[in-house]
């Protein structure tokens, strides 16, 4: 069994990570805190990747091989 963590719990998490930051990142638009929003959408655009990541592994560990 491999150690790295099942995608859907892995992915389920950065869902709701990505979420709260679009959140944080509305909020922040509110109210004016310009440098927050530049910060928050780098570590959106780094959670998206993540998860674009997870999926990327997910399908390839999920593939058939034949062997012969």
């Amino acid at each position: 069994m491999s150690d790295a963590p099942s995608r859907p719990a892995t992915a389920s998490a950065s869902e709701e990570i990505i979420r709260n930051l679009g959140d944080r990142i509305e909020e922040a638009r509110v109210n004016g805190w310009l440098g927050e929003v530049q910060g928050l959408q780098i570590s959106l655009d780094a959670a998206r990747n993540k998860l674009a990541s997870l999926d990327r592994l997910t399908r390839t560990r999920n593939r058939t091989v034949t062997l012969g």
